[in-house]
């Protein structure tokens, strides 16, 4: 892979740029983490180099001037909304948060409960964290937010939420996902911050867009690719440039909502720091990139990923054509074709050469692989199996897993389990290749190679199972399907 970013400079230069903003404030710096605090695989896919845990450990180069915040909505826990990737609530992410967090050697502070109304759901939560001995305390719907300043900047706006009590210089206030109301919380702690004369700023930080980039590098189209289904869309700071002359790139709702906030600023505290948007901004990603070209080819890869994603999710009726219809704007933006992924049209030929689903996969150092639909194996686990008996140097021909060793699995799973499909998924066979290693020194010698598979790419002439799905993204496989389904049917799994 194509390294393009610099993460030990990006580690040294955010960590400076963060001390930098909180010297300037003086007594505490409100940092709003937008984004995934330690896994965050978008950024390494568009950034090769980038870690996904770079913030976490940018963060604990500060580990004894920072206290963690987190903040979650009433109405998320009243709903039980999940976390798509994790498919877990958003209550329960932030205990996993909070263990991670500390596992990790960081002081969480507090949760603050936003959007508070009586829902018995967050009742019931806040007793949970009180059981825990989690500090919780509770914000509340303001009246007119957030145009109504005058009435937001008042005891019976802002005033009226919890103070909540910090003890450290910077404090990171995050959430499981959007719209968990990190801004507002800020805001509220600044207020607060002031009636009581300490000296408090605030900052965002945001990896995406990243602002010294062109509006439509395709590290940046990337990110709009991402949000298709939130109508994010990036932009160029009007405000920074009328005040610097200088074009920087942002993004339409912190673009909209500027005007507000830097009213509230100054209404808090007599007068505002920023000029525009990008100077609330600490990200310093755009100044660790050492190979525009990598990153750009990265990202285009990543907006094709998004494209098919977009796809099936509308297959699944889980998006509206709006959001495919986003993607193809900014697959022409970035000039993204499927044809920049030779796994597609292999997959495809593949298929349609053997009449049944098949997948392509292309390998770290440029080499193609196929797998085909058998009577024992699906095209995910003949693909894996192909690609690592390649990457092994042993003959594509060989059975690493004879018929005698698959049948019964297939057997046992049609019999016993319920299954109406015999034909093993990718898991499976790995299992199986597992056992037979204690006797086959060649099935030991494939399974050495799994890491190597890390950052290929694949594609399925069908949508993958989940089981399949599941283990390639665990390989650290990228992978990507045909809008369809192997078979005719209303409910799929």
């Amino acid at each position: 892979m194509k390294i393009g970013f610099d993460n030990d400079k990006y580690l040294a230069l955010q960590a400076a740029h963060i001390k930098e903003r909180r010297s300037q404030f003086g007594d505490k710096l409100y940092l709003e983490f937008g984004g995934k605090l330690f896994d965050d695989y978008h950024a390494s896919r568009v950034l090769p180099g980038f870690r996904p845990d770079s913030k976490i450990r940018m963060l604990a180069t500060l580990k004894d001037e920072v206290e963690i915040v987190i903040a979650i909505c009433a109405g998320d826990i009243e709903k039980s909304k999940m976390r798509g990737d994790l498919g877990i609530s958003y209550d329960d992410d932030v205990l996993r948060l909070t263990d991670v967090f500390r596992g990790l050697g960081f002081y969480v502070g507090s949760v603050v409960i936003t959007q508070y109304a009586g829902q018995p759901a967050a009742d019931a939560f806040i007793k949970r964290l009180t059981d825990l001995g989690v500090k919780s305390y509770k914000h509340y719907p303001i009246a007119g937010y957030p145009s109504d300043v005058a009435h937001i900047v008042s005891d019976e706006g802002l005033g009226k939420n919890d103070y909540i009590e910090t003890t450290r210089s910077i404090v990171v206030v995050t959430a499981p996902g959007p719209g968990s109301g990190k801004m507002a919380t800020c805001l509220s702690q600044l207020y607060h911050e002031n009636k009581r004369g300490v000296r408090a700023g605030y900052a965002k930080y945001e990896t995406f867009p990243i602002w010294n980039l062109p509006l439509k590098h395709p590290v940046n189209l990337a990110y709009e690719a991402a949000t298709a289904d939130l109508n994010d869309v990036n932009m160029i700071d009007p405000f920074h440039l009328e005040a610097y002359g200088k074009t920087t790139v942002n993004y339409n709702r912190d673009v909209e909502i500027f005007p507000v906030l830097n009213a509230m600023f100054e209404k808090i505290q007599g007068n505002s720091p920023y000029k525009s948007p990008t100077d609330m901004g600490v990200n310093m990603a755009g100044f660790a990139i050492v190979d525009d070209a990598a990153c750009q080819e990265a990202s285009r890869m990543e907006i094709l990923r998004r494209y098919y994603a977009g796809l099936v999710d509308r297959v699944r009726g889980k998006c509206d054509e709006c959001v495919v219809r986003k993607l193809e704007i900014v697959m022409q933006q970035a000039g993204v074709t499927p044809d920049i992924c030779p796994a597609v049209r292999a997959s495809l030929d593949k298929a349609q050469a053997t009449g049944a689903p098949a997948g392509a996969m292309v390998l770290p150092d440029g080499r193609v692989v196929t797998g085909k639909t058998s009577s024992l194996l699906g095209p995910s686990a003949a693909m894996l199996l192909n690609a690592v008996k390649l990457l092994a140097g042993i003959d594509k021909d060989l059975d690493l897993l004879p018929a005698s060793i698959i049948a019964p699995i297939s057997d046992m799973k049609l019999r016993h389990l319920g299954h109406h499909n015999p034909r093993l998924h990718s898991d499976e066979v790995l299992i199986a290749l597992s056992i037979s290693a204690v006797t086959n020194p060649l099935a030991e010698r494939v399974l050495k190679k799994l890491d190597d598979l890390r950052g290929s790419d694949a594609h399925f002439s069908v949508i993958l199972s989940e089981e399949d799905a599941k283990l390639y993204k665990r390989l650290g496989i990228q992978v990507s399907c045909e809008p369809k389904y192997e078979v005719k049917k209303l409910y799929h799994k």
